[in-house]
């Protein structure tokens, strides 16, 4: 069977659709409560997807995470298709916060791009991902379409790991799933992952003026900063890093330290397993001790997320290949393809793919990501909108069961 043609003059429209919902999205306050307190989540921007799916004829569900009624994400399932395959388009609708951003709700729209907090991080994205949905079951192209807007993807992940508790529940078995971040249209091929690991020194006070009657707990933090800096030589050869991000210590002048802390974060490269963060910067510490046997040091992991690298073959690599076909196809003149991204950080294609989802990462993007100056390219949202559709809709040539 062919891959379906594009609609001639389909995608244009489609385009516009996705720039007008993107500039609803980013006037809608979603800033993530659990980054900055009392702000106003993910509750209205769920609201207002949730109306518009429904009248579109998706089934909704919003789900919160456990001992989280606040913080709801959006599952929005199409009819089942008989003998088709389920694909889930996902993207998160928590942004990170607004300080020092001029007017981060205005959604204005110049030059081309679309500015605002969350217009490439990733309210754009979201916007391109579900109108392609709406096009794809409009057009009864025999996919099953999932669309998954998540929460709190800049905190702690609760909403994608909501809904993939959800999924079976419901009855939902997907076969591959779409992660829209922003990667300005280029394949995604790996992401990093993290763990972070934090350290607490014990030390003695004692009056400054005579520190040799104390245990200096800064000084023994001093010397793990050096520790992780020459660490971090070595791991940086194969792509990770280590670093420490918080450093804090002592009560007061005049008063040798009694304790002192530190946050080591570790990035990791497909291969390495992200636990493994504790046990070295537990072999750092053990060097420390030797030296040292008044450092008293405890190291506990807080949390971890795993690298994770794009399939070479199966549903996710099938996908991708087909929506660099349709990127390409949607492209300018002349325009050179977008050079396979492998992201230093992390996104949350390894969640679906742990549950069992292949997945892929590909979206609109522009620049100013978490900075003051967030904006994304709306001609790079139209492509992508586009591009969706007739991505999804090939995948009819490999259905093979019901889903």
């Amino acid at each position: 069977m062919a891959a379906p043609e594009p609609v001639a003059g389909a995608a244009p429209a489609l385009g516009d659709e996705a720039v007008a919902l993107a500039v609803e999205l980013v006037a809608t306050d979603s800033v993530n409560p659990g980054l900055v307190p009392g702000a106003a989540g993910e509750r209205e921007v769920v609201a207002l997807l949730d109306h518009r799916l429904r009248a579109r004829g998706f089934a909704t569900h919003v789900v919160t995470p456990p001992g989280c009624p606040d913080r709801p994400s959006l599952l929005a399932v199409s009819a089942p298709v008989p003998g088709a395959p389920t694909v889930v388009l996902t993207g998160h609708l928590d942004t990170v916060g607004v300080a020092g951003v001029p007017d981060p709700f205005g959604a204005r729209v110049d030059a081309g791009r679309l500015h605002g907090r969350g217009a490439c991080d990733m309210k754009a994205g979201v916007a391109a991902l579900v109108v392609a949905g709406e096009e794809v079951v409009r057009a009864h192209a025999g996919v099953r379409v999932v669309l998954a807007l998540v929460s709190d993807e800049e905190d702690r992940s609760l909403g994608t790991e909501a809904l993939l508790e959800a999924l079976p529940r419901l009855g939902v078995r997907p076969d591959v799933a779409l992660v829209g971040e922003p990667t300005w249209l280029a394949r995604t091929v790996s992401l990093r992952g993290y763990a972070l690991v934090e350290v607490t020194f014990a030390g003695r006070a004692a009056h400054s003026s005579q520190p040799e009657h104390g245990v200096d707990a800064v000084a023994h933090l001093g010397r793990l900063l050096t520790a992780v800096e020459a660490r971090h030589r070595e791991v940086a050869t194969t792509g990770g890093s280590l670093l420490v991000t918080v450093a804090e210590g002592g009560d007061s002048p005049f008063v040798v330290a009694r304790s002192a802390r530190a946050v080591v974060e570790r990035r990791t490269v497909p291969g390495e397993r992200a636990e493994d963060a504790l046990e070295e910067v537990e072999a750092l510490l053990a060097r420390l001790r030797h030296d040292d046997p008044e450092v008293d040091a405890t190291a506990r992991l807080l949390g971890a997320r795993e690298a994770w690298r794009l399939d070479p073959d199966g549903a996710a690599a099938t996908l991708a290949d087909a929506l660099d076909r349709a990127l390409a196809r949607a492209a300018p003149p002349g325009a050179p393809a977008p050079a396979p991204f492998a992201a230093p950080y992390w996104m949350e294609a390894p969640l679906w793919q742990a549950a069992g989802v292949p997945a892929l990462v590909c979206g609109p993007a522009g620049g100013g990501l978490h900075a003051p100056d967030e904006w994304v390219d709306l001609e790079q949202v139209r492509r992508y909108t586009g591009a969706v559709v007739e991505a999804v809709r090939s995948l009819t040539e490999g259905a093979d069961g019901a889903h």
